[in-house]
This record gives structure tokens, sequence and C-alpha cells, in this order.
């Protein structure tokens, strides 16, 4: 009886061989069909390159009016897709509403936007997704003057006892701050007991500043310059929303932003009271034939650059998926879930794109083209045959060459014709099955 040491070496020695056996008759398979998984490899990659194009070199973003804070963070974009190889263009626009129109057209070059939530009207918007919130935008009310109680802001059957035939800025026409300004006073039912101007920030700025106008709405981030100019300006007030959760039960996608006292300026003490402001999001939006790969890094920049804290956000809030108006992309989906592909963190982005697609090629390729190709009728049987019928022909020819014309004097030539053979012979290469033959 074999010892167990006797027994596992039988065992290794056993696969060992089969080992040997399985990978000799596949390096026979390849010499012997690799016109044909050749051909099959270029159908794929022909089938792959046009179902799934490399992503695009150069991108194109539109931000908003030049000089404002979506053109600030548009560069910041610019730099990141930069180190990642991709050029991103920033598009200039004269506000929401055209970066809307823009992605609607579909042979407009533009495939991304900043847009504010509540600008688009789901109903009516064809052909775009959104990659995501990445920023709270505040609705900034200032005017000018006096501060006054809470109470005179009280809006009474449409009329306010402060605003009651007061000049207001809400902003271009198009733009984001119009149509969030517009909302509030919709909804409050002072639309038609005020007198609108329609500037634009800068503008609105300088004309509440100088007493033109009475105030002045102004939708963007704590940090802008037009903000921070009414901000620490001590004839400018700020209008806090008293009634913040009913605008927010009201207006879907509004957000409650908490002010605690003496944030704004400690020295100054404002505001004086912890208040609460109203604000929208501003949504990474997309035409939907983006290419997957540039979703992907325009959410990785999005985290990069948005997900830092800011005054009202925390560090991780952005981007945000929970409260989108419109279709979300799959790939906004998936990141979401599974965050940026792992191939990513340790490969530069055109090298891991190219490997993830080249995944999805070459894995159902040798998935289904080596069991396909062996179990194809006597494909390799019959080449096989095909070759040692051929030697067994020579060698009847030889037969009966010897057997009808033998010659003694042909002895030599005989003798070189059966070491031609037999050398032809040994070179022939066949599988475990047929070595018989």
């Amino acid at each position: 009886m074999a010892s167990f040491k006797e027994n596992i070496q039988e065992s290794f020695l056993g696969l060992s061989e089969a080992v040997q056996e399985t990978w000799a008759d596949f390096a026979q398979f390849l010499r012997e069909a690799w016109p044909l998984l050749l051909g099959l490899l270029f159908i794929l990659m022909g089938i792959w390159w046009y179902a799934d194009p490399p992503p695009p070199r150069h991108v194109s973003l539109a931000t908003g009016s030049a000089g404002g804070s979506y053109e600030a963070l548009g560069k910041k974009y610019v730099q990141f897709f930069a180190k990642k190889g991709v050029t991103l263009e920033l598009v200039s626009t004269n506000g929401a509403q055209e970066n809307l129109d823009r992605l609607i057209d579909r042979h407009d070059p533009v495939q991304a936007a900043f847009v504010q939530a509540g600008v688009a009207h789901p109903k009516t918007i064809k052909g775009i997704q959104t990659l995501g919130a990445i920023s709270y935008d505040p609705i900034w009310f200032f005017y000018r003057g006096p501060e006054v109680k809470q109470s005179d802001f009280e809006v009474v059957n449409g009329r306010s006892k402060f605003f009651a035939q007061k000049t207001i800025s809400v902003g271009v026409e198009g733009s984001g701050t119009h149509a969030q300004a517009m909302r509030i006073l919709n909804v409050s039912g002072l639309d038609r007991d005020l007198k609108f101007v329609y500037l634009p920030g800068k503008q609105a700025v300088k004309a509440v500043q100088a007493g033109e106008i009475d105030g002045a709405f102004i939708v963007d981030e704590f940090e802008a310059p037009n903000v921070q100019a009414l901000l620490n300006d001590p004839n400018i007030h700020l209008v806090t929303f008293k009634r913040a959760a009913a605008f927010a039960k009201l207006i879907p996608y509004m957000h409650i932003l908490d002010v605690p006292e003496g944030s704004f300026s400690l020295q100054r003490n404002y505001p004086s009271t912890d208040t609460t402001m109203l604000a929208t999001t501003t949504n990474l939006l997309i035409d939907d034939r983006m290419h997957p790969a540039i979703q992907f890094l325009f959410l990785e920049a999005a985290r990069e650059i948005n997900g830092k804290g800011s005054f009202f956000a925390k560090r991780g809030d952005f981007p945000s998926f929970q409260d989108s108006l419109l279709p979300e992309s799959p790939v906004a989906v998936h990141y979401e879930k599974n965050k940026y592909p792992l191939l990513a963190t340790y490969f530069p982005f055109w090298l891991a794109e190219l490997i993830n697609r080249l995944v999805f090629i070459f894995l159902p390729f040798c998935a289904i083209a080596y069991p396909l190709l062996q179990s194809l009728p006597s494909f390799r049987t019959r080449r096989m045959y095909s070759k040692i019928s051929r030697l067994y022909g020579i060698l009847k020819t030889y037969e009966q060459d010897l057997l009808m014309n033998f010659s003694p004097e042909r002895r030599e030539e005989y003798l070189k014709k059966l070491d031609l053979l037999e050398y032809e012979t040994l070179k022939l290469k066949v599988s475990q099955r047929l070595s018989g033959e």
C-alpha cells in the first residue's frame, strides 16, 4: 500500500500532467484557429468601437454671464479636466434659460450646463439628464434704508406694509435669479404690489446702493462679490424668511438654511438674531448623449471641487442626488452607489478608460469565442485528420511506387523520401485525443 506522501506526489504529478496536456491542447488550438480568432476579434472590435466610441477630448460647458460666480466655478472644472487630458471649454450665456435651450438643441455643441433647480420645467424638458446638485444657492433679498421689524414684511391679501409700491430688481429675464424671485413673489402674492426692474447682478448692487431702487433679489453663493458688497454695506439690510418652512413646503426644491446670530459679521453682530434663509441648488445638467466616461469625470470634479465644506454646506454634502426634478443619469445613479471606477484611482484617466473598455470586449471574447470555436462541428478534427490523411496519402504513393517500379539503384532516393516524410510527421502536432492516429 502506497504511503500518504507517495499518494500526494502521484496526485500532484497527475494534476501537473493534466495541466500540461490542457495547455498544449490550447496552444495547438491557437496555432490552428488563429485566422478565425483574429477575424472574430476584428468584428468584435468594430462593433465595440461603433457601439461604445472612445470619450471625446473636447467638451463644452455653459456657465452664465461673464465674470459671474458660475464662470469662476467653471474655471475650476477646466483645471480639473486639464489634469485628465480633456479640454473643457466654457461658454458664456445670458443665464439659466439659455443654458437649457442650448442643451435641448440637439445640434448645439454645449453638452453640460450649470442650472439652478426650479428653472427647468420637467414635463417640457426632453433630452436632458442631471448629474445631481453641486452647491447651495442662497436667495438673498436686500433692501435699502433703516432696518425694520420682521412683522413689517408680512404679506396680507397680497400687500406688504413695507414693500408696497417699492421698486425691486428681480434679475434679468431668463436668469436663475429671476426665476427664483418671481416664484417666491408669486407664492407670497406680492407679484402685483411691486414695481419690477430687471437688472443683472452688478447693476442691481450699484442701483440699490445708490438709492435708485429699493431692493434687489440676488441668488448666489455667500462668497460672491455681489453678495459680499451688500452684506458689508451698513445701509443695506437683508430680509429673512420667517416662514421659510412654508415656502419649502410649497416649493419642493427649496432648502432651509440656518444662519446663527452674528455669522455674517461678529463685529456688527449681523444678523442680530438667529435667522433662516431659503436656498435653491445648482444642478449639473447634461445632454443625455454625453459619453459615460465624461459624466464620471464631471461627477469626480464635483466631488473634489464642490464636495469641500463651505459657509452653508458641510464637507461631503455635494454632489447630492436627493431632490432632482429631472431624470437622473444612469451614470450618476451608479456613481452614487459605487463612486468612481477603481481603475481611475491607479491609472490616468485615458488609460483607465481604455482598460475599462477593453475589459468589456476581451472578457466576452474569451468567455464566448473559445468554447464556441471548440464546439464548431468537427472544426479541429477535420483539420487534424486532413493533416494525417495527407501524410498517409504520400506514404501510399511511395508504397505503390515501390511495388510497381522498384529499382535497387534508387534505394538511396527511396530512403531520403522516407526520411523527409518521417521528419514532416515528427513536426506534426495534434491533440492528445488524435495522437494515436
